[in-house]
């Protein structure tokens, strides 16, 4: 019984660690875009800093699940926490990198004014960031109804995107000079994009935790 208590208080603490990853991850999808929006080097270094502490978290909970395997030999449900953990927290990681390459591309646009009013981009990461907070919490409570839910906001992400697409596209035509920032504006919808299909991944693998289902939520 005291060995079963101490596993489950680890599980637990993986848990919360997995949560204070994907905050971070939260935190600087939000500030990615307010540095691209603001023009803020400033704020940029900020995501830069932090995704140093998520790739940092991505290993240590890394070792954390290995040790668990090593000195535990969960089966069943509990061997599918801990590898839904591993695959969780590598999606994590790559969000940040997304995250972090958008924060980038304010020091690539510079001070040039703006093609266009940042509307649908900001919404977009409004989208992402709240489908990433959502799957999260479909983990934290294994959930899988409220995982399948995530499809629905991945769709209107990938509609954002292709609407983002045609715009800066047509700038483009109409104005060659426009070429070079709605490049990374487009650089910047596209890693929004795919920061949504991470955390619809999350949303798989929590499906897989509670059922041992492997399913796509979009195809």
């Amino acid at each position: 019984m005291e060995q079963r208590y101490e596993f489950n208080k680890s599980l637990d603490t993986l848990t919360q660690e997995i949560i204070i990853m994907g905050s971070l991850v939260e935190k600087n999808i939000t500030r990615a875009i307010d540095a691209l929006a603001n023009q803020s080097l400033e704020i940029m270094k900020e995501v830069i800093e932090t995704e140093n502490t998520i790739d940092q978290m991505e290993l240590d909970i890394e070792k954390n699940c290995i040790s668990l395997l090593a000195t535990q030999q969960p089966m069943a449900k509990d061997l599918r926490k801990i590898g839904a953990a591993l695959k969780i927290i590598t999606d994590l990681e790559r969000m940040g990198d997304y995250a972090e390459n958008i924060a980038k591309v304010t020091k690539r646009i510079g001070d040039e004014e703006l093609i266009k009013p940042l509307i649908d981009i900001p919404h977009m990461a409004q989208l992402t960031q709240g489908m990433v907070h959502y799957a999260l919490d479909a983990y934290v409570k294994e959930n899988k109804e409220q995982a399948y839910q995530l499809g629905e906001n991945d769709d209107k992400v990938d509609h954002l995107h292709n609407q983002v697409f045609r715009e800066l596209l047509v700038l483009m035509m109409e104005n060659p000079s426009t070429i070079n920032q709605a490049t990374q504006l487009l650089f910047v919808s596209r890693s929004l994009e795919r920061i949504a299909d991470h955390a619809t991944n999350i949303g798989e693998r929590v499906i897989f935790l509670v059922s041992g289902e492997r399913v796509k939520i979009n195809d």
